[in-house]
């Protein structure tokens, strides 16, 4: 059987056992607005747009695999979540998404804060002008370089996320005569509907300090994060601003924020009747859920805003206490939909009555979220368009990896061949930033795209850059 006499839809489908794949969809060269940049569109001769430029432009000039972000859609989106909370409200993005120093100076004209968890993210923050005073510190285990170099800048805040770590940076201020702002993370006993290795509330899990049991102190009352309050409280080098929680990743509403800020909310007001203070800060953290398919429907910014909003407002009241200033931090939500990965197909291998293998030149060197937490996109042909009938597809990467997976199920046009373009949107959260050299692969580049121009914000690898790692 030829593969333009492919079985169309699920009755090719059905004889397969297991799969997340759905019906094919009426028109396969639709761009689905839900999952690709706002300026995407196909042309009249069938090939993409993104910005205003033809993919086979792209990959011409750059190469593929290729990260194209579209700039004027990333901006867009930061201006939606900055608008939606308002100049009383602080939005951080989560520069683990994706960060480089075109994106921060982006966030910056824009108006978001930035929130980073390693050293070497602040330093990309600082080298591209983002005021210290607008950058949060994250991490589970900030080494003392890290502190020193945050609390150097004069970071606006530090997230604490252990009693060690409490002691790490009172000391580092104390050394450089400062006093440092904090916040505490608590763990909430909240777990989001999400993936379990992408959950980060529960309490068996590494991040933050419980707010139920497990204080060194149990004569004092309440839990670590209590005790947590009680330690930083008694430092001169600190200053406690608020108490962070973080629920989860890829959440599509916002009932696990209600049952979140119920907690922490209880904890603030414990922190007034114990100590007489009230924190003029809460931070919701982010995971804020994007389209991977067009059957993902994430709430819009502005809806999220006046959810959490009346979540927080409601139980301050309820407790007697002010409502705080409250912060988010989108990350994936921002920079996530504003970004594809083009691809050129390689080997094309019909499996019969079962799926066709659809090789293309990267995997899980630029995507591993497929193989990681078993993640769904969607994919479609984008140098050309076709008129042929849906072939139920597995896209794979080019990895010694039978896991090398970038599209479990899908469905692309029968009349596929070598050479075709490929592009998965989505991909502007975690793809780059998780990068890996598997196989010593190259990473990709990411080309930033505008108004009919494109230029590179992170280069491409080279073998040159591997050799000089390679010490011998």
């Amino acid at each position: 059987m030829s593969r333009s006499a492919h079985p169309a839809g699920p009755r090719h489908a059905d004889v397969l056992p297991e799969g997340h794949y759905t019906a094919p969809p009426d028109d396969l060269n639709e761009l689905n607005p839900r999952v690709w940049p706002k300026t995407a569109a196909r042309t009249s001769t069938g090939s993409v747009t993104v910005g205003g430029v033809d993919v086979k432009d792209l990959a011409e000039e750059f190469g593929t695999p290729l990260f194209v972000l579209d700039e004027a859609d990333f901006r867009a989106r930061c201006r939606a979540w900055r608008d939606a909370f308002g100049a009383d409200a602080d939005v951080f993005y989560a520069g683990k998404a994706f960060l480089s120093r075109a994106v921060v100076r982006w966030l910056t004209e824009e108006g978001l804060n930035l929130d980073v968890c390693s050293g070497g993210e602040l330093s990309v923050a600082l080298a591209a002008g983002m005021p210290a005073e607008r950058i949060a510190l994250h991490g589970n285990n900030k080494s003392s370089a890290e502190i020193e170099q945050a609390v150097k800048a004069g970071v606006g805040r530090i997230v604490l996320d252990s009693f060690q770590e409490i002691v790490r940076v009172a000391h580092v201020a104390e050394s450089l005569g400062r006093r440092q702002p904090v916040q505490i993370r608590v763990t909430v006993g909240v777990e989001a509907h999400t993936h379990e290795f992408i959950a980060t509330a529960h309490e068996d899990q590494k991040f933050g300090l419980a707010l139920a049991g497990g204080a060194t102190q149990p004569e004092a009352g309440g839990g670590q994060a209590a005790e947590a309050v009680r330690r930083v409280l008694k430092l001169d080098s600190l200053e406690l601003v608020g108490i962070h929680s973080h629920i989860g990743s890829q959440i599509f509403d916002t009932s696990g924020f209600e049952v979140a800020a119920h907690r922490v909310v209880g904890l603030l007001a414990d922190i007034r009747d114990e100590h007489g203070l009230e924190l003029p800060e809460i931070d919701l953290g982010g995971g804020l859920g994007i389209a991977y398919t067009p059957e993902d429907d994430p709430s819009e910014p502005h809806e999220i805003a006046a959810s959490l909003r009346e979540i927080v407002g409601r139980e301050c009241r309820g407790a007697g206490l002010a409502v705080p200033r409250l912060s988010v931090e989108p990350g994936r939500a921002v920079v996530g939909p504003s970004a594809c990965t083009v691809y050129e197909t390689g080997t094309v291998k019909e499996l019969q009555g079962l799926r066709t293998y659809v090789s293309v030149d990267g995997g899980m060197s630029d995507n591993v979220r497929t193989a990681l937490y078993d993640a769904e996109y969607s994919v479609s042909l984008v140098s050309r368009s076709s008129t042929a009938g849906p072939m139920l597809s597995r896209v794979v990467g080019k990895h010694c990896e039978s896991g090398d997976i970038v599209v479990r199920d899908a469905f692309l046009p029968a009349d596929l061949a070598p050479g075709d373009l490929l592009a998965v949107p989505a991909t502007g959260a975690y793809c780059r930033s998780m990068a890996n050299n598997y196989n010593h692969a190259l990473r990709p580049p990411v080309v930033a795209v505008r108004d009919g121009g494109a230029r590179v914000i992170v280069r491409r690898e080279t073998e040159e850059d591997l050799l000089r790692l390679d010490v011998g």
